[in-house]
């Protein structure tokens, strides 16, 4: 088992020296994923690993899993894989959250390696994704009323005919001949040892993780054993984990939030993962119960991404006992202040916020869950972890490393970051001697506690999910009347960004912005990268060198989106706004209000309490 402190880390200086006292091999002789499950098995057989909800009824019977049936079940599926597969079969799973997909996930990676798909996406970029990893097998599961994934799974059938499917349903489910059923495949396996010899350890390849978006080269990143097992255990670590917590999973499994950070780093310390539904917390009926589950399970630990935190806010309580819970986590986008302040109204306790990255095993930086937070930051880098930021150099490049509270690129080095890419043409920029560019702005304080202060790369983050602008920008320039096409982020109280598309047209050429919206919801294969609106300008603004200069457009997409909610909020309008890069949130707007406005200053200010950029009401016109 691993070496933890019998102290909580709860300042900059106690982390150091937890890190300094021995070296990770010394605090944790686990070398495989396979061994931190044998681990825990061994010293919590009965304790319940995984709590499976489907309704969140407060009479609902859960599924529960203890950790001595989480090996067995283990061993069986890595057998089977092993079996269908041979020697370190590559597994993708295609599945919504359930005690299968864990099974899959962590039996995948002890006897070959794991690739998580996005069900959501659509067929033809699950098959690349696939096709780009090598993998074999593809568990799945079989029709379902809401969900269209077996449908998925038979199209990429038909474009890789030598895949593998197993189909994970029901016991009295009809055969198929398409598919082997996954419990018939497990029964027929032993599950008190693996029959392949050792199983996958240290820097072997564990899984590969698909990022970037769904753009047409898909961006597979590598994770090793030591990987995933060192940024597990930072997690355990510095939300000073034991076996008595319980945690709300409501992220999904094909994403490293749900998978390391919300499962993994729990796993390995003998506590309880909760599972909210298959759909998690999209499920309109968690967010309903919510506050009664938390009470029924004795949460102690509550986890979800900002856009579900602010809706679990506005949930009733009910009466709920929140008297388990002693802290919120929270990642992916940015935190909202009034969301954050709203959860910690209702629950009495913090809300931490953690960084994290699929190139960096999923996690980076924690706010320390034992000492007091700090608003705005996402904490101190793990043990074991660097960070360092960088100057952002007018070349591109990186320089020196930045003074206190000076902004820069943050980059991480140490045992949690990926060797890169499966394909390495696309390391360029992102990995290149052991550190990584994570593409955001950030500065630490003098204390060390990092802020996200915005980022370098275009990448948009809606709700914490990753969308490259370029398939956006691919799509809407194979429109026969668009020249040039730019996708940018536009800031969203619910969603943290939502992506806008900027276009010019060809000459003599004319359309719709209403033609241009139907054109990209009929092509752009994953709906939340639809444009959220579609502006069409006479040109784009380009830099000297004839390059499209987004700042400009995101600042424009910000600008149209403060007008949208003034007209709507408080019924002004002809109101003098600037939207400026800067500060520490990475985005001020200044809201100037006239001797005639400034009745209405009160209902500006609630009207972007939520977003999470930085507002100023100038009442100085007023005076």
């Amino acid at each position: 088992m691993a070496t933890f402190s019998p102290d909580p880390i709860d300042n900059q200086q106690s982390l150091i020296a937890f890190e300094k006292a021995l070296p990770f091999e010394k605090r944790l002789a686990a070398s495989s994923i396979y061994d931190l499950f044998e681990a825990s098995a061994a010293k919590y057989p009965d304790r319940v690993a995984i709590t499976m909800l489907m309704t969140g009824a407060q009479d609902e019977q859960p599924r529960q899993v203890k950790y001595a049936e989480l090996i067995k079940f283990i061993r069986r599926a890595a057998n089977l894989f092993f079996t269908l597969g041979g020697a370190r079969p590559g597994v993708a799973y295609m599945l919504p959250s359930l005690v299968e997909t864990h099974v899959s996930l962590w039996a995948a990676e002890t006897a070959g390696f794991a690739v998580p798909i996005n069900f959501l996406l659509q067929a033809d970029h699950i098959a690349e994704l696939i096709r780009a990893s090598g993998a074999k097998i593809l568990v799945t599961i079989g029709p379902h009323p809401q969900l269209d994934i077996w449908g998925k799974a038979l199209q990429v059938k038909q474009q890789l005919p030598e895949l593998q499917l197993v189909r994970v349903a029901a016991p009295d489910a009809e055969p198929t001949e398409h598919a082997l059923d996954f419990y018939t495949g497990l029964m027929a396996q032993p599950d008190d040892h693996l029959i392949f010899g050792a199983a996958g350890s240290g820097d072997e390849v564990a899984a590969y993780f698909h990022t970037g978006g769904t753009t047409g080269a898909p961006k597979l990143v590598a994770h090793t054993h030591r990987n995933q097992i060192v940024a597990a255990y930072g997690g355990s670590v510095m939300l000073h984990l034991s076996e008595q917590d319980t945690i709300t999973n409501g992220f999904p499994l094909f994403h490293v939030a749900g998978t390391i950070a919300g499962s993994l780093s729990f796993f390995m310390i003998g506590a309880q993962v909760l599972i909210l539904s298959p759909a998690g917390l999209r499920n309109p009926a968690m967010i309903a119960s919510f506050w009664k589950i938390v009470e029924k399970y004795r949460v102690t630990i509550i986890a979800a991404v900002p856009t579900a935190i602010g809706a679990l806010v506005e949930a009733p309580l009910n009466g709920a006992d929140l008297s388990h819970v002693r802290l919120g986590i929270c990642g992916a986008a940015s935190m909202p202040r009034a969301v954050a302040e709203r959860f910690e109204q209702i629950t009495g306790k913090k809300l931490h916020e953690i960084l994290g990255m699929t190139e960096s095993a999923g996690l980076i930086s924690i706010d320390l869950a034992s000492g007091d937070r700090t608003a705005g930051s996402v904490g101190y880098a793990l043990p074991y972890t660097e960070v360092v930021i960088k100057r952002l150099l007018p070349d591109g490049s990186l320089g020196e490393s930045c003074l206190p509270n000076e902004i820069g690129v943050l980059t991480v080095s140490g045992p949690t970051v990926s060797t890169g890419y499966l394909n390495p043409q696309q390391n360029k920029g992102v990995f290149a001697g052991g550190v990584l560019n994570s593409g955001d702005l950030a500065y630490k304080n003098e204390e060390g506690c990092i802020f996200i202060a915005g980022r370098s790369k275009d990448l948009i983050i809606r709700s914490g999910h990753n969308i490259d602008p370029a398939m956006i920008e691919n799509v809407m320039t194979s429109h026969p009347a668009v020249a040039l096409a730019a996708a940018v982020a536009q800031p969203d109280r619910y969603a943290g960004e939502l992506p806008v598309c900027y276009v010019s047209l060809r000459p003599g050429m004319t359309v719709s912005a209403e033609e241009l919206q139907r054109h990209a919801e009929q092509h752009i294969a994953e709906r939340p990268a639809w444009p959220k609106h579609i502006f069409i300008l006479d040109g784009l603004p380009l830099t000297s060198i004839g390059k499209i200069f987004k700042p400009a457009l995101r600042l424009d997409a910000a600008r149209h989106l403060v007008k949208d909610v003034l007209l709507n909020a408080a019924g002004l309008h002809d109101v003098a706004v600037d939207v400026h890069e800067g500060g520490p949130r990475g985005l001020r707007v200044t809201i100037s209000l006239t001797e005639a406005q400034k009745l209405s200053a009160d209902a500006v200010r609630e009207a972007f309490a939520g977003f999470v950029f930085e507002t100023i009401v100038d009442l100085s016109k007023g005076q």
